[in-house]
C-alpha cells in the first residue's frame, strides 16, 4: 500500500545538487518501494478547470525557469504517461462533482520531474500529472484529495508537489539559519494536521501565525491539502523531512 505524500520541492537545483531534501528523496524512494503508478499535483500548472494529463507514450520535459546552469536544462525525465489511469482519476473526481478536462500534450514541469528524478530516477513508472486551482477554497482542495482516497491500496502513489513557505520577497539569498516566523508557520500546520483539526486548517489564512507572509499566493500551498485529503485518515500524519534554504524556503515533506 502506498501513502500519500506532500513534497516541498523548493529550487529546481535540487535535481542536480545534493541539498538536504534532495538527498532525503533519493533514499526515500527505496524506503516506500516502487508504486504501480504515480498521480502528481504540481504547483507549476495552474488551470481554470482541474486538468489531467492523458499522455500516450513518454512525456517531454518542460524547463519552466530561467537563470540556472546548463546541466539543469540538459536534464530529461521521459516518464511514461497512462491514459487509462488518467481516465480512472477523472471518473473518481467526476463522481464527487469535480469537473475535469484532459490534456494529451503537456510535458512534465519542474514541480513534477525534479521531485520524481530524485525519488525514481529511472523514469520508468507511469505518471499522471494534474493541475492545481489556487483560486478555489482549502475545503475544495481537501475534497479533491478525498476523491482519490484509496488509490494507495492499488499501489498508486499520490503526491502533492509544492511548498508551505514560498515567498520570494522574504527569501534571504545569502543563506543562513531559517527565520523563526517560517518555522512557526510550519509548526502550526503540522500540529493542526496531526490533530486533524480541519476547521482550523480550512481557515489557516486567518489562524496560522505569519500566514500572509508564508503564503502570498496559494499555488504552492494547495497541493498540501490535496495530499492530506487523499491519505488514509486512519494513519497519523508524519513529517518525513524538514529543512530550509535561503532563510525561509521550506522543504518540509509529509506522509499521510
Amino acid at each position: 500500500m502506498m501513502p500519500a505524500l506532500f513534497i516541498g520541492h523548493g529550487s529546481p537545483m535540487m535535481a542536480i545538487e545534493d541539498n538536504e531534501c534532495g538527498v532525503f528523496l533519493s533514499q526515500y524512494g527505496s524506503t516506500i518501494g516502487r508504486p504501480k503508478a504515480i498521480v502528481l499535483f504540481t504547483a507549476h500548472w495552474e488551470t481554470e478547470a482541474l486538468t489531467i494529463s492523458a499522455v500516450e507514450g513518454r512525456y517531454s520535459t518542460i524547463h519552466d525557469f530561467g537563470g540556472f546552469p546548463k546541466p539543469l536544462f540538459d536534464m530529461r525525465y521521459p516518464a511514461p504517461g497512462s491514459v487509462e489511469l488518467a481516465e480512472q482519476v477523472g471518473k473518481r473526481l467526476g463522481e464527487q462533482g469535480i469537473p475535469v478536462q484532459y490534456d494529451a500534450q503537456r510535458g512534465l514541469d519542474h514541480g513534477s520531474w525534479v521531485v520524481l528524478s530524485r525519488l525514481y530516477p529511472d523514469a520508468d513508472i507511469p505518471v499522471v500529472q494534474i493541475s492545481v486551482q489556487p483560486f478555489q477554497t482549502t475545503e475544495y482542495q481537501y475534497r479533491v484529495g478525498e476523491a482519490l482516497r484509496g488509490l494507495g491500496v492499488e499501489d498508486i502513489l499520490v503526491i502533492g508537489s509544492g511548498a508551505t513557505v514560498h515567498n520570494f520577497q522574504q527569501m534571504r539569498w545569502g543563506g543562513g539559519d531559517p527565520e523563526q516566523w517560517a518555522i512557526d508557520f510550519d509548526d502550526w500546520l503540522v500540529d493542526r494536521m496531526t490533530e486533524r483539526d480541519l476547521p482550523s486548517l480550512f481557515r489557516y489564512d486567518e489562524l496560522a501565525p505569519n500566514a500572509r507572509k508564508a503564503v502570498p499566493r496559494p499555488e504552492h500551498f494547495v497541493p498540501l491539502y490535496i495530499a492530506y485529503g487523499s491519505g488514509d485518515p486512519a494513519n497519523k500524519p508524519e513529517v518525513i523531512h524538514r529543512s530550509y534554504e535561503m532563510g525561509t524556503l521550506s522543504y518540509i515533506c509529509m506522509k499521510f
